[in-house]
């Protein structure tokens, strides 16, 4: 018999309540050991444990992520000031020359 996921879950659940000896008889039945049975416990309790620490593990790395973001914005925000304030300095200096040119002229 191919034993499911689910069908595991269930049959570790089922019997986690009964005796050994009832443990034992409802091995036999639906022919499978109790070192199986056994097995797929610590698997699910193993899967269980490295999902905890997987998800601490993601939230620590978004934090990580998320303060990186804000610096860079931060970053960002600063360097497209200073390229605004550049370029009016340009624009400001062009005009001065201009004015400077038509002076001369005159």
């Amino acid at each position: 018999m191919q034993w499911t996921t689910e069908k595991k879950l269930s049959a570790i659940i089922e019997t986690s309540t009964l005796s050994e000896q009832e443990c034992n008889e409802y091995c036999r039945t639906r022919g499978l050991y109790k070192a199986e049975l056994e097995s797929w416990k610590t698997h699910f309790i193993k899967g269980s444990e490295q999902n905890v620490t997987q998800e601490k593990t993601d939230k620590n790395v978004l934090k990580q992520l998320r303060s990186e973001n804000k610096k860079l914005k931060k970053e960002l925000n600063r360097k497209e000031k200073a390229l605004a304030e550049t370029a009016a300095l340009l624009v400001l200096r062009k005009k001065l020359d201009a004015l400077w040119e038509e002076n001369e002229d005159a």
